[in-house]
């Protein structure tokens, strides 16, 4: 929930950033501009801050699916039509504002909560999968801005603000998750403030990458192979 709340901050602060024109500009998330990524965000941190909201929104995305349609992709469509329909000015403001109530909302969920299964299958590298809700407030809801923070700089050329005691823990998980999925011995050096070292076996393939270029690939924002197109929910 640390990391939470300190992603939730850079998130607002890096909205607080953009210029008019930034606004309009495509993202490595190629169905969404600037704008449009940053509705999805703010309406996924009120999603998380508001009980209420939270069932609201999972209610209009359920009107939403269809054989062709997945639970995840009807949310993310409905959260851009209803906060995308906000000024630049309007998000702005609501980011700052939902911060503090989005990491206190994931704080207090309840432990009987958590442990239960998310009624809807996730997949992962060609697999269905069920998540816990747990795994969805602790980790993926924490990945997911940061992410787009990282889709934001690349999309507008702005500055992405990156720390060891921050994004090398979250970069830490990630790895972690990766070497679990895909079982092999490994060596790997990602470079970077969020860099480090890992290993696991011995004889095991030898990577080297940007710490924020490896989430990408992992995140099929770009191509990987070998170990490398193991990827890992964002």
């Amino acid at each position: 929930m640390r990391l939470a709340a300190t992603e939730y901050r850079r998130f607002a602060d890096a909205v607080a950033e953009l210029r008019p024109d930034d606004w309009a500009k495509p993202t490595d998330c190629t169905a969404w501009n600037v704008h449009q990524m940053v509705a999805h965000t703010v309406a996924m941190a009120s999603f998380a801050a508001s009980v209420r909201e939270g069932g609201r929104q999972r209610k209009a995305a359920a009107e939403r699916l269809s054989e062709d349609c997945s639970f995840i992709d009807a949310l993310t469509a409905y959260q851009v039509d209803k906060y995308g329909a906000n000024s630049p000015e309007r998000l702005t403001q609501l980011m700052r504002e939902v911060v503090p109530k989005a990491a206190r909302g994931r704080r207090f969920t309840p432990r009987f909560i958590r442990n239960r299964t998310m009624p809807a299958p996730q997949v992962v590298n060609g697999v269905a999968e069920r998540w816990t809700i747990g795994f969805l407030v602790d980790t993926i809801l924490t990945r997911d801005p940061w992410m787009h923070r990282i889709d934001l700089a690349r999309a507008t050329g702005r500055p992405l603000v990156l720390t060891a005691e921050h994004d090398g823990v979250i970069v830490d998980d990630v790895v972690a998750e990766w070497a679990g999925r895909h079982g092999n011995p490994y060596r790997l050096t990602l470079t970077g403030p969020a860099g480090g070292d890992w290993s696991a076996g011995e004889d095991g393939a030898e990577l080297t990458a940007d710490a924020i270029e490896f989430c990408r690939t992992l995140s099929a924002r770009a191509c990987g192979d070998g170990l490398l197109s193991t990827q890992v929910p964002f």
